[in-house]
Order: C-alpha cells, then structure tokens, then sequence
C-alpha cells in the first residue's frame, strides 16, 4: 500500500474532468479551476450544450485544453467510454473529478411515479458511482488525486416533497462516506458537497414540480449561485475537506443536524400543516 500523500494539489499541472460539466454548478467549477491553468474535460448528456459550454470553459482558461464527450452518466459503458476517450485526448489520467450531474423531480410521495424513483437513483447515485469507478483505480495507482461529488442539502434531513430525490443524495453522502474511508491512506483526497438551492437550469426545472408544502418549508432563502457553490469546492479540493458546505445554513446542519433535526421537522411540520389546512388536497 503506498503511503498517504497529504500535500496540496497543483491545480495548474492536473486533469479535470467534471460530470455536468455544460451548465449550472459544473460549468462554473470548471471554470474556475480552467482559469487556474487546470486542463478540462466535459461530460454531459446534450451535445450541443456542452460544446457551447467547452467554448465558454475555454475562454476562461490559462491554457487551451478542454475537451468535451456527451454521454449519459447513467449509462455505465458509455460514461466510462467517454471518460477514457478524455484522458487519451488530454494525454493524462484524470487526476480530479468532480461528479456535478444530477436530477431532482420533487413531488408528493404517494402521487410520484415509481420511474421517477428509479431515475433519481440511476442519475444522481449510479451517475456518481460510475465516474468514481472510472477514474480511483488509476488515482490509487498513482497514490494521487482528488474526487468530488455534489450531493445536496436534501442529503443531510428529509424534506417534505424530497422521497424521490433525497434518498439517491443520501446515497451519494453515504457513498462518498466509505470510500473517503478507503481511498484517503491511499493518498486520494474524497469530498462531498452539501449545497441548498442553487440559481440554476436545474432549479428552475425543479421548481414546476414542487409541492407548495415544499416551498413553503423551504421559506424565503435565496437560493446561491453556482459561482459561490463552485468556489467552495475548488477551496474544498485545495484545503482537502471532506464535507464542504457552501454556505452557514448547510454547515450547521452538517455539523448540528443530529442536534437539530427533532426542531427542525417540528417547525416544517408546522408549517407543512399551515399549508394543508389553507389547502387542502383533493
């Protein structure tokens, strides 16, 4: 077994490749690290919006090298097709990945479809499994790099309107909890990210199917954008954490929430109720 390698990344010399990469928390974290000389590589389902987004990318970066492979990161053949074909264009092995792609289709428990169950787990779990698995054997290999996977908020308590989406965040937390375990003496650094609602494409999808109990549970925070959510993960990738939270909210959950959670789902049960009795459901 090789020994723990401890010393801080040179951002500039690696190869990142980060999954949903053509928009919202992806792009902006590719951004920032292509603007610290870091090589990138894309990965997304929608070709044509991730070749506008490898162009953005390289108009931030210190050096010409982004690439960009379309692929499904539910598709297990495809995404680790597309992550090889990525390291022999970039002529290195991925020395940082950052699993950004990710699903959310909130919804009542008892009216949401079973597929929408299924897709959660195939996109937001497997999605992050099957990159991880791509790229650690080689990072353990050289007893170097960096992975990073986006979980939420929503995998740190259960939300009202979250069954579907909540469980597969949970997974990646839980995921990314073991093999933190396993890979760290191997001189890899493991992060998960815990961020609450972001401005981005994906929100604004998100919000067409929230339930009203969810909003209301959620107040009025404003949600972050995906500059301040990428730029907690490059610090995370510098100063090695494990947990990175975004923002003051997120970091006392993750560090309170067993503390919290009993107050917590009193007051969203109260306000959950509110709704309910002004509303009711048909």
């Amino acid at each position: 077994m090789r020994l723990r390698n401890t010393r801080p990344m040179d951002i500039g010399s690696t190869h990142v490749i980060v999954t949903g990469g053509s928009s919202g928390i992806g792009l902006a974290t590719a951004r920032l690290l292509a603007a610290r000389g870091a090589k990138l590589s894309l990965v997304a389902r929608g070709a044509e919006r991730l070749e506008e987004a490898a162009k953005d990318v390289s108009a931030a970066a210190r050096r010409a090298s982004v690439a960009a492979r379309a692929a499904d990161v539910a598709d297990q053949r495809a995404l680790t097709r597309a992550i090889a074909e990525l390291e022999d264009e970039q002529a290195q092995p991925c020395d940082i990945l950052v699993t950004s792609a990710g699903l959310a289709r909130p919804g009542h428990f008892l009216d949401l479809p079973d597929d929408v169950f299924r897709q959660m787990i195939e996109v937001d779990y497997f999605g992050t499994l099957h990159a991880l698995r791509a790229v650690a054997p080689g990072m353990v290999e050289r007893g170097y790099g960096s992975v990073v996977a986006v979980s939420s908020a929503a995998g740190l308590l259960g939300i009202f309107g979250y069954s579907a989406y909540g469980p597969a965040k949970f997974a990646v937390r839980g995921l990314m909890e073991s093999v933190r375990a396993e890979l760290t003496p191997r001189g890899v650094h493991v992060g998960v990210v815990f961020p609450p609602d972001v401005d981005t494409p994906q929100l604004a999808e998100e919000n067409l199917w929230k339930p009203e109990e969810t909003r209301v549970v959620g107040g009025t925070i404003k949600p972050l954008t995906a500059e301040k959510v990428a730029a907690a993960i490059v610090k995370g990738i510098d100063q090695r954490r494990f947990t990175i939270c975004p923002d003051t909210g997120t970091r006392a959950l993750a560090r309170f929430g067993g503390v919290l959670m009993p107050l917590l789902n009193r007051e969203f049960d109260r306000r959950v109720r509110a709704v309910q009795r002004s509303t009711p459901r048909t």
